[in-house]
């Protein structure tokens, strides 16, 4: 028998095998007591796991959408723009009609880094206008810098809703701090539910006269 042609005949992948391709992940956790009885006396219990999330995911998309309207930073179309990477002063013209020294980029790449994480949010409110942000602008948060720093805005979620504010430390408590005298501060207290939801990176309006 010639070996040679034994071994050409193997190899190589098969049509069909292997497991199919697929985005979905698998995850494992552990469940304090309590919460782990709980989901052993569901049927089916992956189901309820799924159901479960599925629910909070839209119960924070419609929390978040009492700040005003909401969209990912995946669902914008891509855009190019001409860019002139030079430095301008209000000072006497610098002519700008010269293709030549423009070059292309990306906006959403250049507002969003990490689009995946990034989220537009229209804001309705006054609360931070002195921080520039008014009523009608658009606001780019990035979800995955949940550590803003006190001069950074932040959306933070505050006993199950979202408001936009600065967070401090002081005197051993959390403050939510608005940029507006006519707002109070809003005290964190460990009886509350807070968490940081990500930060603002950039903010979208017309000038202002």
């Amino acid at each position: 028998m010639d070996n040679s042609t034994k071994k050409g005949s193997r190899g190589g992948k098969r049509e069909g095998a292997g497991r199919p391709s697929t985005d979905s992940k698998l995850y494992t956790f552990r469940a304090p007591k309590g919460m782990a009885e709980y989901i052993d006396a569901q049927d089916n219990k992956t189901d309820f796991i799924k159901n479960c999330i599925a629910k909070s995911i839209v119960d924070e998309r419609t929390n978040l959408e009492k700040l005003g309207s909401v969209y990912s930073a995946a669902q914008i179309k891509e855009m190019n723009l001409p860019y002139f990477d030079i430095g301008i002063v209000a000072g006497f013209p610098i002519p700008l009609d010269n293709d030549e020294k423009a070059q292309d980029i990306e906006l959403l790449k250049m507002l969003c880094p990490n689009p995946e994480s990034c989220y537009l949010i229209r804001v309705e409110g006054y609360s931070m206008i002195d921080a520039g942000i008014h009523s009608g602008d658009i606001v780019i948060v990035d979800k995955s810098n949940r550590n803003p720093s006190e001069s950074e805005v932040a959306v933070c979620e505050f006993n199950g809703d979202y408001t936009l504010k600065r967070f401090v430390k002081r005197d051993g408590f959390g403050w939510l701090i608005p940029a507006n005298p006519d707002f109070p501060e809003i005290k964190v207290t460990p009886d509350d539910r807070f968490s940081i939801w990500g930060t603002v990176t950039y903010i979208i309006h017309k000038p202002r006269h």
